[in-house]
């Protein structure tokens, strides 16, 4: 069992989202931290069936339980919430007439989006639970992490290879299949094979477009379904007060480095080879992304890339910090050239490139290079950007 750091704390009178991709954890979560609250799993058959033939049972049901105990002070739990949308009204009503609070879950907020576009006009909270992270892990092995992935029953485990092949499956069958998101679903799986072949790099929709052979708006209803489903996020160019000509395309991650490893059918990444580079800096974008949540700092994260090739993998917030990935165990200048470029352009608090070097260095006075540990540390510390 892993000790989970997001902060979970519900103020009173309020209710909250709680979002996540497929098996990172959110019930597991849920029943450790509200063991005795009333609790909706829409994944038992017969709860679904029953709420979605009649979603007035759960009003019915909620406002009997005023009169045996204080439920205001416990919140009430609909898990996979997305699966009956039609219980938003009920919930909504029970939280502006009778005050109750609710922490509703779920892996995919497409059917609320599609048909409650506010998600109950602000009222509730949203928090969103990642795959493991650097601190929550004891005895953290990066190896595990870049080859078995970082959800919490991937990581480490003798099987990881057959719980990647049956999560791929399963978001297939359950979220796409299901929900009827497409029916295409030779097509889309195609394309979530090509789409991760390409993690992490600028999106040229129409190349992919050729390569899945469908249309380029179909491939960006594709990536939208990988948004929506919580599969993966954009990064967009970092283009303020440009001095040099910039790459406005997108980047696109998925979610975690395992499920790319399964997609991409890549062998076992060892340090020093293309492909741990590119899973070392996947890894960087996971905990980075699940740090801006959990620190509720929620800075804004970009890349920047000049049309003379100048790059620099991600900035964090307002150019406040600008940070390059390398998968070397011995940085040289040629590795800062992007770091150098981008600040000569811009006035950064700090620059920073992360390795696999041995031991922390600060190049000319300006550029530092840290040990990928340290830096993990760090960033969890709240010594990276405050």
């Amino acid at each position: 069992m892993y000790k989970r750091i997001i902060d979970f704390s519900l103020p009173f009178r309020t209710s909250c989202f709680l979002w996540g991709p497929r098996q990172t954890g959110k019930s597991t979560l849920l029943r450790e931290r509200f063991p005795t609250c009333k609790r909706y799993d829409l994944l038992l058959s017969e709860e679904y069936r029953r709420l979605m033939h009649r979603p007035s049972l759960i009003r019915e049901e909620c406002l009997a339980l005023i009169g045996r105990r204080e439920p205001k002070n416990q919140p009430i739990i609909v898990d996979e919430v997305q699966k009956v949308p039609d219980l938003l009204d009920e919930i909504h009503w029970l939280i502006e007439n009778k005050g109750l609070r609710f922490i509703l879950c779920g892996s995919s907020a497409r059917k609320l989006k599609r048909g409650r576009g506010n998600l109950l006009g602000g009222r509730a909270v949203r928090y969103e639970l990642f795959p493991l992270v650097f601190p929550e892990i004891p005895d953290f092995s990066f190896e595990k992490a870049l080859n078995d992935g970082l959800l919490p029953s991937h990581y480490g485990s003798e099987i990881a290879r057959k719980r990647l092949e049956s999560y791929v499956g399963d978001y297939l069958k359950e979220e796409i299949t299901a929900e009827a998101v497409t029916r295409n679903i030779p097509g889309f799986s195609r394309f979530l094979e090509i789409a991760a072949s390409a993690n992490g790099e600028i999106v040229q929709f129409s190349n992919i477009a050729r390569e899945c052979g469908v249309s380029a708006p179909t491939v960006k209803s594709y990536y939208q379904i990988l948004e929506d489903t919580l599969i993966g996020r954009f990064v967009s160019s970092f283009q303020k007060r440009p001095k040099r000509r910039v790459i406005l395309a997108p980047r696109f991650y998925f979610f975690d480095v395992g499920v790319v490893g399964f997609l991409t059918r890549r062998g076992r990444v060892e340090q020093g080879s293309e492909l741990f580079g590119r899973a070392f800096e996947h890894f960087l974008f996971m905990e980075l992304t699940a740090n801006a949540s959990y620190s509720g700092w929620h800075f804004p994260i970009s890349y920047w890339r000049t049309a003379s090739q100048l790059e620099v993998d991600f900035i964090l917030g307002d150019h406040e910090v600008a940070l390059e990935v390398k998968g070397t165990s011995f940085a040289q200048p040629h590795h800062l050239r992007g770091l150098i470029a981008f600040g000569d352009e811009y006035k950064t608090r700090r620059r920073i490139l992360v390795t696999c070097d041995s031991k922390p260095r600060l190049f000319e006075g300006k550029i530092e290079i840290l040990p990928w540990r340290i830096f993990m540390e760090d960033l969890w510390s709240g010594k990276i950007i405050r």
